[in-house]
Order: C-alpha cells, then structure tokens, then sequence
C-alpha cells in the first residue's frame, strides 16, 4: 500500500493513534498545511498551492522543500490539488491532516465531498484533525477500528437505503434514511463498529478517545 498525508491548513491535534495512522507516510503540504509539519515532526516532498496563506517565516524556514506554485485564480482549491498529485503518484490511501476548523468551512465541506466521490474510484481515503475523523461510507459493508464509546455520526449526502449499523449504542437495521434526516447523528461505539448500506452516499464523523501525544 501507497500511503499520503495531505497536510492542509485546518486544526490538527497530535495523538498517538494519529502518529500510528500516517506512520511510513510520503507527506505533501497544501499551502498553509505546512505549519504542521513542525508538530509532526516531518518533511514534506512537496509543498504545493498558490501560498496565499502562508506564513513568510514559513516560507523562509521551509525554503529547501520543493515546490510547485499555482495563481491564485485557478478553478481547484490547492487541497484538491494534493489529492490529484498523490493520486497520479500511486496512492493507494490518503489522508487529510488537518481537514476540519480553520477559517473556511467551505473548504472542510469540500474536502468531505470530494473524500466520498473519490473513494467510489477505490481509494482508501479518510480525513482527520486528530480529535475528530471522517470517512466516506458508499454501498458495501464497512468494518471501523474505534476505540469502545467513541461518539460517531453518519451524515447522508443523499437518501441511503438498506442501512444498517451493528456494534453501536444504537443499531439499526436495514432501513431508509431520508436526505437531511438527524436520525443517524450521535451514536456510541459498543464493540466491533459495521455498518452496511445497499445505495447511497454519506460520511462518517466520530470523535475517537485518543491519547494526547
């Protein structure tokens, strides 16, 4: 497996089940994402984006790291950008460092949409700010490593048919979740978290109790 961290400019809190995720990872930095390579420890391959947001001491400090600089005006945020590189390097998984908070709820909204689109072309792909992770869910059945009475949400992008969850507070089983419904938010992880679905496109976000690094 070919893994990426796509370091992007959200907040980041460093645990030890994240160093664990992005352990023997090639590493990119989407513009200001670069300011968490210094808490991780880490340097990048590549520092990428039109760097409208980053920091000149930034700059001055990372000066040796290659770049590849894009205008400002172009029609990709410069996370999408990473992804596409990553992508045409090989990756098999990506992960999104620092994918939720910041400025620009925009750019986190997204970085969850384009997460699930581009997991439908087989990429393992998951978003994580350390405190929280997201992970798309698409027709299937998905088995999740969450720590017992992490608080998890599934947020439907459309109408999912022939839910199911199983190892939760709550189960359900196979149901219809109409588009905009509130049912599947809030849940807890008892045991072994699956969930199924026959059609459909959400995303799950969960708060796994993690050891500060």
């Amino acid at each position: 497996m070919s893994k990426y961290v796509i370091l992007l400019g959200g907040d980041l809190s460093i645990t030890d089940r994240l160093r664990k995720q992005i352990k023997g990872a090639h590493f990119i930095a989407a513009d200001s994402g670069m300011h968490h390579a210094r808490t991780l420890g880490i340097e990048p391959e590549l520092w990428l984006g039109d760097f409208d947001s980053s920091d000149p001491a930034l700059m001055q400090e990372y000066a040796h790291i290659k770049k590849q600089i894009y205008p400002t005006a172009k029609d990709q945020t410069d996370g999408e950008i990473a992804f596409e590189y990553a992508r045409s390097a090989g990756a098999t998984q990506i992960i999104f460092c620092g994918a939720f908070g910041g400025e620009r709820t925009d750019h986190s909204l997204q970085h969850l949409t384009m997460a699930t689109a581009q997991a439908a072309s087989g990429l393992d792909i998951f978003l994580t700010s350390g405190d929280e992770e997201a992970y798309p869910i698409l027709a299937g059945s998905h088995d999740y490593d969450l720590p017992e009475g992490s608080i998890f949400s599934v947020i439907a992008f459309t109408e999912l048919k022939g839910f199911s969850i199983s190892g939760a507070q709550w189960p359900l089983k196979d149901i219809t979740v109409p588009f905009g419904s509130s049912l599947t938010l809030s849940n807890i992880v008892r045991g072994s978290l699956k969930i199924t679905m026959q059609t459909g496109y959400a995303c799950m976000i969960t708060q796994p109790k993690a050891k500060k690094a």
